[in-house]
């Protein structure tokens, strides 16, 4: 699956190189001073990268302060902070994004403008995100019973080679009654673990989407005061992107190299896409056509994959697990950070 993405990543960071201005609608940015813009641009890239890679950290540092550990309740409640800025991105950023770029005066009327495409890309990406969400669980999870089941039946056979005569039926007994303890108290924590890494990578996925998306709009822009409120609120964006993520990614259990692979890819591809649309300014333009349809359907998919997650992997997840529904004021205090994540976030469309 990071295979894929890796693949995506790149089709999306070649997208400047379609879209030429070829369009007559195309318009210059008010305020534009190219020689302001290039140091906001650097400051840009420094930043993101810099607040994507400590939000990204934080739940890793679980490892080593007992307080940021999945399992302990100041960690939910920051988890569900970062699902409220999640779930905003794809409600208030992205998708209203989505709509203005595919009803763009620049595109053709019909059909652009006689079908709610925006709308309809984000219902199939959520639904094309609950399918590979099953399809990848039930598939790793079929694979780990099969090898469950071929450890079961070696240890068994050994058993029955090692016995004395006569003993092999007590050692059936025995070993199918241990085969069945095992089952009980390592099965549900082997499939949590399965559902834990198919979320983190379709998660990052889906924040990948985006990302490059606005970091490529933000290297081509030449207006600094668009450039310095797009700075703040993705600094801010990333930093609580990256907590989601990164909790994603302890509870998997990744190994560390796999964890670093993870936590570099999400870190590095604003900053990337900002790097790209410096160095394609000259011929992308964010008016014509082609970056109105792609960026748009692009849009679309990233909010419904978004929303999806925050809402069915993360958020419901969280809230309906057992020891949170032991603990009303843990409830509380979880709802209580999820409405400010998402007000925060919300509120930051003002400048973005």
């Amino acid at each position: 699956m990071m295979r894929g993405a890796s693949l995506f990543f790149l089709a999306v960071v070649l997208l400047p190189l379609l879209v030429r201005g070829d369009c007559e609608c195309s318009t210059d940015e008010a305020g534009r001073d190219r020689k302001k813009a290039l140091p906001l641009k650097v400051a840009a890239i420094f930043s993101i990268l810099v607040c994507g890679s400590i939000g990204v950290c934080i739940p890793i540092l679980g490892k080593w302060w007992p307080a940021l550990h999945p399992e302990k309740d100041a960690f939910s409640v920051i988890k569900s902070f970062a699902a409220g800025v999640i779930l905003a991105t794809g409600f208030v950023h992205i998708l209203p994004d989505a709509f203005d770029r595919l009803t763009s005066s620049c595109l053709d009327p019909s059909p652009w403008q006689k079908f709610p495409f925006a709308g309809f890309g984000a219902m199939v990406a959520a639904i094309a995100t609950l399918m590979m969400d099953t399809v990848a669980t039930g598939y790793f999870s079929r694979a780990h019973s099969a090898r469950a089941r071929t450890a079961a039946v070696i240890d068994e056979t050994k058993a029955d080679m090692e016995a004395p005569h006569g003993m092999h039926g007590h050692n059936d007994v025995h070993a199918h009654s241990h085969a069945n303890h095992g089952h009980t108290h390592e099965g549900p924590s082997a499939q949590q673990l399965i559902r834990h890494r198919v979320i983190s990578q379709v998660l990052e996925l889906g924040i990948v989407v985006h990302s490059v998306i606005i970091g490529i709009s933000l290297g081509a822009s030449e207006t600094p005061s668009t450039i310095r409120s797009l700075l703040a609120a993705l600094s801010f964006h990333q930093f609580f992107e990256g907590i989601g993520l990164g909790g994603c990614i302890v509870q998997a259990s990744y190994r560390m190299k796999s964890m670093v692979t993870m936590g570099l890819f999400f870190s590095l591809t604003t900053p990337v896409g900002i790097a790209v649309g410096m160095g394609t300014s000259s011929v992308y333009d964010g008016n014509s056509p082609t970056a109105l349809v792609v960026e748009g359907l692009l849009d679309s998919a990233a909010a419904g994959i978004l929303v999806y997650m925050a809402l069915v992997d993360l958020l419901a997840q969280d809230f309906t697990n057992p020891r949170v529904q032991s603990k009303p004021k843990l409830q509380f205090a979880m709802s209580i950070s999820l409405l400010a994540g998402a007000a925060l976030m919300s509120l930051l469309a003002k400048w973005s």
